[in-house]
């Protein structure tokens, strides 16, 4: 049995000046499983009896189906090199379609590998791809990059395992003074050993 024809049964329930919870019985009762929910059931007979005549669901407004048009990618395109630091969230406000829509056209469609301020601006990616350079792409973190975080941080953070400080000035000055506390052939010697690799 369909929806509405279940919702014109809460209707003329309704009507008979029934309560919520027969009407939810007499649903039961007829169509077994196939019964709308008690929650459903509740909205619609509370819409009746707030003077809803229609047992038709309201139009909603829908985005449209296909968003990944060209003209929808042009869009995109378009205002990343208005402003690189946009992000999906307000992609999706501005152009009208879904978070999920907005990260296929950035990703699959434009081919951007990452998308941050911090990182390399498409613009750039398509001059470099037109005129064959060829571009190295760098890891997100690696002990080559920041040496110092890679042996003197773990000392660092066994110095403050455990605390909580509760101003940020403490935290800093507790981190500050733990630094301090590291002896200067510590950093030599990481640095030594970074190069030893």
């Amino acid at each position: 049995m369909s929806q509405f024809e279940q919702r014109a049964n809460i209707k003329f329930i309704c009507k008979l000046r029934k309560s919520a919870s027969e009407t939810q019985s007499a649903l039961q009762q007829v169509y077994g499983d196939i019964a709308l929910k008690k929650s459903a059931v509740y909205d619609w007979f509370s819409q009746f009896k707030s003077g809803q005549e229609t047992s038709e669901d309201d139009q909603r407004s829908r985005r449209p189906l296909t968003s990944r048009t060209k003209e929808m990618i042009g869009k995109v395109r378009q205002l990343i090199r208005c402003d690189r630091r946009m992000t999906i969230t307000e992609f999706e406000q501005k152009v009208g379609i879904s978070y999920g829509s907005i990260y296929t056209i950035l990703f699959d469609d434009l081919k951007v590998s990452s998308f941050s301020a911090k990182h390399t601006l498409l613009v750039v990616q398509q001059f470099l791809a037109e005129k064959n350079i060829s571009t190295i792409t760098q890891p997100p973190y690696s002990p080559d990059l920041a040496p110092s975080d890679f042996r003197l941080l773990p000392t660092l953070k066994m110095g403050l395992k455990g605390t909580r400080y509760p101003t940020m000035e403490d935290t800093k000055s507790n981190v500050t003074a733990a630094l301090h506390k590291i002896p200067k052939e510590a950093f030599h010697r990481c640095f030594q050993q970074w190069q030893d690799r």
